[in-house]
């Protein structure tokens, strides 16, 4: 059963410790019937084997040596066990909930967003701040995209899941959270004690500069994000003007099927937009333009991205940046594109397993690498004391510049 007819790319590289939870990619099912054949399941030589009998036998040593009598349920060591066989695939999106924490996904599912803001994800098995969300309590205490984190209250997060530090960074609002980082380009941590509150997503908006320039500025991929986006290139085409800037700086993600119709408005009927990529476990599925595309050869497109822009952001700019249709200006993209499925255990746990991997129109993959920029501009120390975005200055004089 999926969650919703429109499909996600997963956000969850943070489940918006908001907590927002544009969860993209999550389709919801479950194995039906009372029991399930453990040969329908796995290989039976590895169940019948004697690497096998190892956890079996290690499960009565334990009960029978270990100093504290009857200190683990039953339940905790199996769901203990089922813990130890999700991470085991080195996905740090793939995850075992047990009932606790299946009923708090499933609330956040739901849009029980409170939090600080900002979405968080796993690198080189580091917690690290995709992006704040603008105006949140993340982005107001300071929190930057690439910021790693290194303890929330005075838990380390070391081999932390993303799902666990949700869990500890969510609250309900005026609550506070202490969270120590070591910024990105900084030389110490700092920790900051920041005021969980309502998170209302900011989703469009609209700009102009001077010399006929038009900039859109999209800040996340939601529901409603495609009508927002329509009548913004309403505005842009009633402008006159044939030069565009669209700011993905900061966009953790969201919906696919969002990043798939904007996509459709530049390319043509047919054109691939990104791929669904299932390793081999399934054929391929291709997401291909709806041929929108109500823009000639004049139009001048300039995408701003920087390592906050993820997921659906990376679709949407690789699929633009690949089909000749724009240039990217800034720096190297999250690199964040993967599809998961959640799937019902028990009636109240739950395994989220990586299904799929987005690939862009020329076959990378997302989840190994972010968009490398056409033009690589980063921002300074100096230019946020100065309060001058030199990756727009250099979009607006590359549009400029074009004929």
């Amino acid at each position: 059963m999926k969650y919703n007819e429109n499909k996600y790319t997963y956000i969850l590289a943070g489940v918006l410790a908001t907590i927002l939870v544009l969860f993209i990619g999550i389709n919801i099912g479950k194995y039906k019937g009372a029991s399930v054949n453990r040969s329908d399941l796995v290989d039976s030589s590895i169940v019948s084997s004697e690497k096998f009998q190892i956890f079996w036998k290690a499960w009565q040593i334990l009960d029978n040596k270990f100093v504290t009598a009857a200190s683990s349920t039953a339940d905790a060591k199996i769901y203990g066990a089922i813990q130890g066989l999700a991470s085991s695939y080195g996905d740090p999106y793939t995850v075992f909930f047990p009932p606790e924490q299946a009923k708090a996904f499933a609330e956040d599912i739901s849009g029980n967003f409170q939090g600080v803001g900002m979405e968080i994800g796993i690198k080189e098995k580091q917690l690290q701040v995709v992006s704040p969300l603008k105006g949140s309590p993340a982005a107001k205490a300071g929190v930057k995209s690439g910021d790693l984190i290194l303890k929330i209250g005075d838990k380390s997060t070391n081999d932390m899941s993303v799902d666990a530090a949700v869990k500890l960074i969510r609250g309900p609002k005026d609550s506070q959270v202490k969270i120590t980082f070591f910024p990105l380009g900084g030389t110490k941590t700092v920790e900051k004690t920041i005021t969980r509150d309502v998170i209302n997503i900011p989703t469009l908006d609209t700009d102009t500069k001077t010399g006929g320039i038009f900039v859109i500025k999209l800040y996340s991929f939601t529901a409603q994000s495609t009508d927002l986006f329509r009548n913004a290139l309403r505005e842009f085409v009633a402008s006159g003007d044939h030069k565009l800037v669209l700011d993905l700086r900061g966009n953790p993600g969201g919906y696919l099927d969002a990043a798939w119709d904007m996509a459709s408005w530049f390319l043509p009927l047919g054109t691939t937009v990104v791929t669904e990529d299932f390793g081999g476990n399934n054929t391929p599925k291709v997401y291909k333009s709806k041929g929108y595309n109500i823009f000639n050869k004049n139009l001048q497109l300039m995408i701003l991205v920087d390592n906050g822009s993820a997921s659906a952001a990376e679709i949407l700019a690789g699929a633009l940046k690949e089909n000749g249709v724009a240039k990217l200006v800034g720096v190297k993209t999250f690199g964040k594109g993967s599809v998961q499925e959640l799937v019902s255990l028990t009636s109240d746990t739950s395994l989220k397993v990586t299904i799929a991997r987005w690939l862009t129109p020329n076959g990378h993959n997302l989840s190994h690498d972010g968009l490398d920029p056409d033009f690589n501009i980063e921002i300074t120390d100096k230019d946020i004391t100065a309060k001058n975005d030199s990756q727009m200055n250099k979009a607006v004089e590359l549009l400029r510049a074009m004929q």
